[in-house]
């Protein structure tokens, strides 16, 4: 895939599905269907398979605040090659995008420098100045060449409770509740955090816990601080064979507040493993939400109850086969 910050680089005529995409959700995933390219082979192959998003984010502009993302760039690129996306357009949200009227945006971004054939977009979907354009807009020039996805909502849980809408914000909730059930079944996968191992002070070696630190990018969107039963993927865990190893354990992001920890970190423990992790890029799936975070009178107390987290953790493998 193809990924285009200079508009003179796009490959056109596009077929594209507009959005910021924050995640590429199950909802996400319904709107870029109609344009991958398996779907345009009936309709016109000739298209160039095109995700059009924003750089940075316009909420990220307009309040002048960094935003977290559930799926940073490098990971937002990643599920949109998978998918099967042909190019992933960004348009730089300046103050000069943001002035574009609707029929400006159209005209200039859509017509003239995409040379749009075919639109998805999400029932919702606004833009121009104000956010003043809509389906409407959109509809009067591409017509049954457009194609808008309604709400998408998902049952869960006790069948009485009313479906749960699929989005971005739905998801964050989830995640700063702890509900991780919920949050991998909007998103159509596990919650993932891929950092890379870095040096850590080792206090986990001393109560016969070792753990991985991971360095996470600084915009990823963390979860409620606590314990969590996870699946690691280690990319390389034998130089020799460049095997990747799937392996279960647990993962810490808090405070450490029984040893008095001074920053938040993301400790992940990983059962039966031996093996120096240094350096190496290491991606966890949630799993579970165990229990919060919380301090410990002692050292052997915090190994106890880590014992019982580990123990808790293997059970799910069990009820996840």
């Amino acid at each position: 895939m193809r990924v285009i910050f200079d508009p003179t680089q796009i490959s056109r005529p596009t077929a594209i599905a507009l959005g910021n995409f924050d995640g590429v959700h199950v909802g996400h995933c319904r709107v870029i269907a109609p344009i991958l390219p398996i779907s345009l082979r009936n309709r016109n192959p000739n298209l160039t398979s095109t995700v059009v998003s924003f750089s940075p984010h316009p909420q990220e502009f307009f309040s002048q605040r960094t935003r977290s993302l559930l799926a940073p760039f490098d990971e937002k690129v990643a599920l949109l090659k998978s998918l099967g996306v042909e190019q992933l357009v960004l348009l730089p949200f300046d103050a000069e995008l943001a002035k574009l009227t609707a029929a400006e945006f159209i005209q200039k971004i859509l017509i003239d420098s995409l040379q749009v054939e075919l639109i998805s977009v999400g029932f919702d979907f606004h833009f121009g100045q104000k956010r003043q354009g809509n389906i409407s807009d959109l509809q009067n020039i591409w017509g049954d060449r457009l194609t808008v996805i309604p709400e998408q909502t998902m049952s869960f849980g006790d069948l009485e409770q009313p479906p749960v809408r699929i989005s971005s914000s739905n998801i964050r909730t989830a995640l700063a509740q702890g509900e991780i059930d919920l949050a991998n079944s909007l998103l159509g996968r596990p919650y993932n955090l891929v950092g890379r191992v870095v040096q850590g002070k080792q206090l986990g070696r001393t109560i016969g816990f070792p753990t991985a630190n991971l360095e996470l990018p600084t915009q990823k969107c963390l979860p409620r601080d606590g314990v969590y039963a996870i699946q690691a993927m280690i990319k390389n865990p034998d130089a020799a064979t460049q095997a990747p190893a799937q392996v279960l354990g647990v993962m810490n992001i808090g405070m450490r507040p029984t040893v008095d920890g001074d920053q938040r970190s993301v400790e992940v423990h990983l059962f039966d493993w031996q093996g120096d992790l240094y350096d190496q890029e290491l991606s966890v799936n949630l799993i579970r939400f165990i229990r919060p975070e919380r301090k410990f009178d002692s050292l052997d107390a915090l190994k106890a109850q880590i014992q019982s987290d580990c123990q808790t953790a293997r059970n799910y493998k069990i009820l996840t086969r």
